[in-house]
């Protein structure tokens, strides 16, 4: 496995961002994709590319998602989640740390809304992340999540 260098100058970045989407389906069939580990893995783990070495996920208030996974062959990466509130169909909080080998990359609290549409879904996805050494930043997982948020209308289209 490749490994990052160590980091010789120490930084944080803190920052705040919200992507929001409309989708054709219902807040209870949205939520559901957030809410069921099968769904869940389907659109934000797995993918082309991917090797996925551990999925666990807990969906309920104190409970916990740890993902570990590679991408082409590069370093793992871990992501180790906890849910904060959950309100169905309408409101998911959950804060999350990823690392990247045993560098650690960021912290953040997420908050994802969703609200009737006409027939559908508004989602307001607020992330407010902080960001160590450089290692990764809010305009990458800004662009990630909105790549995330279009492989779930993929999946809420099946």
């Amino acid at each position: 496995m490749n490994q990052i260098a160590p980091i010789e100058e120490h930084s944080v970045i803190h920052s705040t961002f919200t992507v929001e989407r409309t989708y054709p389906q219902s807040p209870a069939k949205v939520f559901h994709a957030f809410a069921d580990k099968e769904t869940v893995r389907r659109w934000r783990v797995e993918g082309h590319g991917f090797t996925i070495a551990e999925f666990s996920f807990d969906f309920r208030v104190g409970g916990a998602e740890v993902s570990r996974f590679s991408y082409q062959g590069g370093p793992e990466i871990r992501l180790d989640a906890q849910f904060q509130d959950i309100v169905p169909n309408q409101r998911i909080v959950f804060s999350y740390r990823m690392a990247v080998g045993t560098q650690a990359m960021s912290a953040s609290l997420t908050t994802v809304e969703l609200a009737p549409s006409g027939e559908g879904t508004r989602l307001t996805f607020t992330e407010q992340g902080v960001f160590f050494d450089g290692v990764d930043s809010a305009q990458g997982r800004e662009e990630g999540t909105r790549g995330l948020l279009e492989a779930l209308a993929a999946e809420l289209s099946r």
